[in-house]
């Protein structure tokens, strides 16, 4: 196939050609580490098979965008062709080509760091050997089967990083000047500054935001950096084959019960994904929710589903009209979600991005910007 043409031209799309990281993505097959991968199409996963149309097989390789390697406990390249699923949760990924760069950029790599990076499909391992040299490489994950194949994928192209199945909230298998994740977490795990060189520096995002975290360590063992102001979006640490479902348990109640308490939003309906800032504060102050929403009819629902039992559901029949809410559990969680939406008509901003970060060498990982201050 014809694809170094197409790894330029996503080269020229995602990286400026005056970076250190132009040639990596023009030169680096991302097709080769996602033969196969699984395609949303209206709440339903289909299998793609690259083999079978080299064509679409190129275009969404080269393509800026996220291909999903893996849903629930199932591998795309374990998978039978023509295989469906009707629901399920991505468990592993190729993140969108953009985004990887912009994680390694914040990391501000020298030419001679030593860097630990997470493996998901191996493609971003594979930049960042053609960017380093794979003896300045370790790559991690907790998954056997992805470790085995990026290992062998990487192996055919010449590149031959240590490659570790490990959990990357756990004890790391050495030292090194950059930690980059591309899985989410929270705290950030001691582990990391124990592992981490004096002067260095990780970066990762914090569960169930959007929000990159920055921080360099300092000589008392801990480190200090900021909620960068761009935003991204990773799947959580998983310490199993697949995720834990705690919110199952309230779904039935959440999903037709009146609650404990109803009442009428003063906003409009939103689905707080699509809103990362005001998502982003949510979780910071209440970490764990799973949110769902439905339409139908012309109506429009909205859940927020925590593990402690609380739950809410909004639903309204216009765009702008109030929805009715209904909540139940020990915290009402869609009067917390009015509460920040208030605080951001108010004052015209959140305080999340730009915050002051500060991490204690057993990871306690505090928050601030001017009054604000939280504690995860």
């Amino acid at each position: 196939m014809r694809w170094l043409p197409q790894a330029r031209r996503l080269a020229h799309e995602v990286v400026r050609p005056e970076s250190r990281w132009h040639s990596a993505v023009a030169t680096v097959p991302r097709h080769h580490f996602v033969p196969r991968w699984w395609d949303s199409v209206e709440g339903v996963w289909a299998l793609r098979v690259g083999a079978d149309d080299p064509d679409a097989w190129l275009e969404a390789a080269y393509s800026d965008r996220t291909l999903v390697t893996r849903v629930d406990a199932c591998h795309a390249d374990n998978a039978s062709p023509g295989d469906v699923r009707d629901c399920g949760t991505p468990t592993s990924s190729s993140t969108l080509p953009s985004l990887v760069v912009r994680m390694y950029r914040h990391a501000m790599i020298a030419d001679d760091s030593h860097v630990l990076v997470t493996t998901g499909s191996g493609y971003g391992t594979a930049l960042a050997c053609a960017r380093l040299g794979d003896a300045q490489v370790t790559s991690i994950d907790v998954d056997k089967h992805l470790v085995q194949l990026a290992e062998e994928r990487l192996a055919a192209l010449g590149e031959r990083p240590s490659m570790q199945v490990r959990d990357i909230t756990g004890p790391l298998p050495g030292e090194y000047d950059r930690i980059v994740s591309t899985v989410s977490v929270r705290p950030v795990p001691a582990t990391w500054l124990s592992a981490l060189r004096p002067g260095g520096r990780l970066v990762t995002t914090i569960a169930g935001t959007g929000l990159i975290l920055t921080a360099d360590k300092t000589a008392d063992g801990g480190a200090v950096g900021r909620i960068e102001w761009e935003r991204a979006g990773f799947m959580r640490t998983r310490h199993g084959a697949t995720y834990d479902r705690p919110v199952e348990a309230t779904w039935d109640g959440a999903a037709r019960d009146d609650g404990e308490e109803v009442s009428t939003s003063r906003y409009p309906l939103l689905y707080p994904p699509d809103a990362w800032d005001v998502m982003s504060m949510l979780e910071l102050e209440l970490p764990g929710i799973e949110y769902r929403k439905r339409e139908e009819g012309g109506t429009r629902t909205v859940w927020l589903l925590h593990p402690d039992g609380s739950w809410a559901r909004a639903g309204t029949s216009g765009f702008l009209d109030s929805p009715t809410v209904h909540q139940s559990g020990p915290r009402r969680l869609w009067t917390e979600l009015d509460r920040i939406r208030n605080r951001l008509n108010r004052e015209g901003g959140l305080p999340v991005y730009g915050a002051r970060v500060t991490i204690t060498p057993d990871g306690t990982t505090t928050l601030t910007r001017g009054a604000w201050e939280t504690t995860l």
